[in-house]
């Protein structure tokens, strides 16, 4: 493992879906020095801290050591959250933290004396925090007016609703005689049964 001159350096790296790429963390973590095997990776909302990884590298990580993330709010998705983690880093396991996109927030010692480094660095916290939430708390604000906005012009959001084959009548009716299951009607009009169903519940209500 990477050692610093008082500790192992650890990286992590979160994206809020599986599908979700992480290669721009990764990057940013391997071209920092810290090996793969020092990275750690959840691939799951920051919503709450219940992350194999994340809890598996907090485990790990003590006095002397550095956890290095490439955004702030890789650790947690509003300011409460996050200021209680950077809490636990950096004051309950006395590690460094330090965040690749905020030179600022890197809290080894590279202010001066010890008692300045911790002053600086709980203030930059604090704000890097809040900013952080903010930010985010915006970009969601903006998503919802876009959306009233596309809906105010008649724009349809969303997937657009299957169309029925032209088979669908007949098999339903055969359906509803019951003289095929709605898995084997799913079958030969080549959707899934819930598809089916939902067409046929549709039809029923009509």
């Amino acid at each position: 493992m990477k050692k610093n001159t008082k500790g192992t350096i650890y990286g992590y790296i979160r994206v809020s879906t599986v599908a979700q790429r992480d290669d721009r963390q990764w990057i940013a973590l391997t071209d920092f020095g810290i090996p793969k095997k020092c990275i750690f990776v959840d691939k799951q909302s920051g919503k709450d801290f219940d992350r194999p990884a994340y809890t598996k590298m907090m485990k790990r990580l003590g006095h002397g050591d550095t956890l290095v993330v490439k955004s702030l709010d890789r650790l947690g998705r509003n300011y409460d959250e996050m200021t209680r983690q950077l809490d636990i880093i950096t004051k309950e396991k006395e590690a460094a933290i330090v965040v690749i996109d905020l030179p600022l927030l890197d809290t080894r010692n590279k202010y001066g004396d010890d008692l300045t480094a911790k002053l600086i660095s709980n203030l930059v916290i604090q704000v890097f925090s809040y900013v952080a939430e903010t930010e985010r708390n915006m970009n969601h604000q903006r998503t919802m007016e876009g959306l009233a906005a596309a809906r105010a012009r008649g724009v349809t959001l969303g997937r657009k609703p299957m169309e029925k084959p032209a088979g669908f009548p007949a098999i339903h009716a055969q359906w509803e005689a019951g003289k095929v299951s709605a898995r084997k009607a799913a079958e030969a009009l080549g959707v899934s049964t819930p598809t089916f169903l939902k067409w046929a519940n549709a039809s029923t209500d009509a």
